[in-house]
């Protein structure tokens, strides 16, 4: 979180890492929103899109283009560009909301020199926002219906296809990086040269599970073995390239880096009896002065309200690898589960299947470790970021 902060087998190579880790869930949007639905003849045979991921701390911009002949009924698109936002989410600008066609100006203005002129008009813009605007829809509906409105009278001012500006469902977050992921991997594609490059061993016949660790929220999504479950509101089912696939998925809202962090927070702060925090899991040395008021601003943290007597607290880094990941599971409650088996906080998970494969924070953490690697141990990763966290803030931070 910025205002905190001062700052199993793998069968793909690390540039298809490196494409899971810059790539954005939201852009397999454009594989369904919009590389299935434009059939409109062209006189050239290529046809593009834009879609603009709104995350909780940024929003990408990424520019699609693919074939007017389709696999099955289905486009396959690939990414000629990317565009990093300037600036936090869009739902830190629900208080600023002249400042949002500033906000997103650089980007677009770029697709204009991308983008063949000829091909502008026909060209679809969808922007997708997900947990931050969640998290702001649940303190402020008309909050955040402000901050689209404004996001779409935005996009709307350029020559482009507007195709819309929502806040997608974290069910549709969780499905949208399952097919993402296994588009990439070309799981979708038994006997297909295009993907031949990935892995000429890999197994079209299965799909991989996603794991997405967010700013706000984490996803997991994977077909079950069993195609009945117990909970429906967690089963989707697609038809892509010609099959059919079930899968289970479920976005845990408030268990994103960031707001497990002002969770976690909220929850220590509580047994401190002065204005100090004692936090085992910032570096030794390290200090940041925390206002209440942001504390308790986010729904996460509503459950650990109280009046406290003080207007705001020291955090004191310590350090300390075992005690921080204690005070991080007891963010999660798995005693509680009206199903036959659970993840936590009572959601229903099914018997895990098959192969995962983490992207978004959990590639970002991975990769500043350098520990992207294949052959990579859980037991090595542990060990450096038990030796990383053991270092000194004056240390880190040069």
């Amino acid at each position: 979180m910025e205002d905190i902060k001062d700052s199993n087998e793998n069968s793909c190579t690390r540039n298809i890492l490196v494409i899971l880790g810059f790539s954005c869930v939201i852009s397999v949007i454009v594989l369904i929103a919009v590389g299935i639905s434009q059939n409109k003849p062209l006189p050239q045979n290529v046809k593009y899109g834009i879609v603009l991921d709104a995350g909780s701390s940024h929003t990408s911009l990424y520019i699609y283009s693919w074939p007017s002949e389709k696999e099955n009924d289905t486009g396959i698109v690939q990414q000629i560009e990317e565009c990093q936002v300037a600036g936090p989410g869009i739902s830190k600008y629900a208080q600023k909301l002249q400042e949002i066609g500033d906000y997103l100006a650089e980007c677009m203005e770029k697709t204009r020199d991308v983008i063949p002129v000829s091909k502008h008009h026909e060209t679809p813009v969808y922007l997708g926002a997900t947990a931050g605007m969640r998290l702001l829809r649940m303190e402020s509906e008309q909050l955040a219906d402000r901050v689209i409105d404004a996001v779409i009278r935005t996009l709307s001012t350029y020559p482009f296809n507007f195709q819309g500006a929502t806040i997608i469902t974290g069910q549709e977050e969780g499905a949208y990086g399952w097919i993402t992921i296994n588009y990439l991997l070309g799981s979708f594609f038994q006997n297909s040269g295009w993907f031949s490059g990935i892995s000429e061993k890999m197994n079209h016949e299965k799909t991989f599970g996603a794991l997405d660790l967010g700013g706000a929220s984490t996803q997991i999504t994977f077909v079950p073995e069993n195609h009945t479950m117990e909970s429906p509101e967690n089963s989707l089912q697609f038809r892509l390239y010609g099959k059919d696939y079930y899968v289970y998925t479920h976005s845990f809202l408030c268990y994103g880096k960031d707001q497990a962090l002002w969770q976690k927070l909220a929850k220590d702060i509580q047994v401190s009896s002065d204005r100090s925090l004692r936090d085992p899991c910032f570096h030794t040395g390290y200090k940041k002065v925390v206002n209440v008021s942001d504390l308790y601003k986010t729904p996460c943290t509503k459950k650990f309200k109280r009046t406290l007597p003080f207007d705001e607290f020291q955090i004191q880094g310590t350090g300390n690898y075992e005690q921080c990941q204690q005070s991080i599971l007891e963010l999660f409650n798995t005693g509680d589960c009206p199903y036959s088996q659970c993840a936590f906080n009572g959601i229903y998970l099914p018997p895990i299947q098959g192969n995962f494969e983490a992207f978004s924070a959990f590639y970002f953490v991975m990769n500043f470790f350098n520990l992207t690697s294949e052959k990579v141990s859980q037991e090595e990763a542990i060990r450096k970021i038990r030796n990383f966290c053991s270092q000194p803030w004056n240390e880190v931070s040069t």
